[in-house]
């Protein structure tokens, strides 16, 4: 018997699929078969769809959204999810040591620190967890977590003896039992009290997104970053990757901090960070940023685009027309803080460094 062949669609629509032609009984082919009503429309279309996207997903589909953001057409996002769809977009991207903090900046306690010394490190940074050194950073023994050190007090208190801790259960109900602070040796170092955590080692090319899934799996919310050389580079925390995406992310006991401030005379001090538009609103409607305004959406994003890469401390800047931006703290990979010049103040004229 010879092989029946299916005919296409003549206009080269999904409406009718090979599998569909193929399920027809040989009564349905014959001449005189009745025709079977046909699918609804809207499953048909959404068949059709469907067997289009499929091929478009590994690259296409990616570029479509992309399309999209950058023409937001009839506002189908708003500001807020624009910002934080294109940050996914770009996760893909971003590697440890963009996001990481610069070793210059890491908190950190030695080994040979006392509980009472711990408790006011704790205090004045404000983090609830800290990386633990030896000798100096490039000997890292782990980190310590401030619940952890709340649940040593707690036995101590309750028994007047320091009890072998338990980090997978540090969390639970605590015994209604009278509490003497006075038990609590404030002397002994981080070392004898066996609070200590393990920390990830990661390098500073690994992906942020790896990085990430690697911290969900063993719920580890600290990395620190050793370069080459096995020194420590940097510090990383899951907050730190997700603040790429969500933006800065501020607790109850974050200060405040202005990220720009005015000086006089047309002269601003702004952080890095500070978003274009509040600038604009802080300056004037003059500020007009509007050039870069679909590839920044920030005062660093905005140096960084008009010059394609990461401007140096004490560089000078024209990315908006009648200002000037002087680069007063930056490192190999990113900007800090920047004074903004208006060009027709008395300070354009050779404004120093501070």
């Amino acid at each position: 018997m010879s092989q029946m062949k299916i005919p296409r669609e003549q206009d080269g629509h999904a409406g009718t699929s090979y599998e569909a032609a193929a399920e027809r009984t040989p009564e349905d082919r014959s001449p005189g078969a009745r025709q079977k009503p046909q699918a609804p429309i809207r499953q048909s279309f959404l068949s059709g769809f469907m067997a289009r996207l499929k091929p478009k997903v590994p690259a296409m589909l990616r570029q479509d959204l992309a399309d999209a953001l950058r023409g937001n057409g009839d506002g189908v996002f708003s500001t807020e999810e624009r910002a934080m769809l294109n940050n996914i977009l770009r996760l893909r991207e971003v590697r440890v040591e963009d996001v990481m903090v610069p070793r210059a900046d890491v908190e950190a306690v030695a080994i040979t620190v006392t509980l009472g010394q711990l408790m006011r490190e704790f205090e004045a940074s404000g983090h609830s967890r800290m990386p633990v050194y030896g000798e100096d950073l490039d000997d890292p023994r782990g980190m310590i977590h401030i619940r952890d050190v709340l649940a040593h007090i707690t036995r101590c208190a309750q028994t007047g003896t320091p009890a072998a801790p338990d980090l997978e259960t540090v969390v639970g109900p605590v015994p209604e039992t009278p509490l003497d602070l006075g038990h609590i040796d404030l002397d002994r170092s981080i070392e004898e009290l066996g609070l200590l955590r393990d920390v990830l080692f990661v390098p500073p090319s690994m992906l942020a997104s790896n990085l990430m899934a690697r911290m969900q799996a063993t719920r580890t919310q600290m990395a620190l970053v050793i370069d080459e050389y096995g020194g420590t580079d940097g510090l990383v925390s899951l907050e730190d990757i997700i603040e790429m995406v969500v933006g800065n992310i501020e607790d109850e006991h974050d200060d405040a901090v202005a990220l720009i401030v005015a000086r006089g005379d047309g002269v601003y001090v702004a952080d890095a960070r500070a978003d274009l538009h509040d600038v604009r609103i802080m300056i004037g409607d003059d500020f007009d940023f509007s050039d870069f305004e679909e590839e920044a959406e920030t005062v660093g994003g905005l140096l960084f685009s008009r010059l394609g890469r990461v401007p140096a401390r004490g560089e000078v800047v024209a990315a908006v027309p009648g200002f000037e931006f002087h680069v007063l703290d930056a490192d190999p990979r990113r900007v800090r803080r920047v004074r903004i010049v208006r060009l027709d103040s008395p300070a354009s004229d050779g404004a120093a460094l501070s």
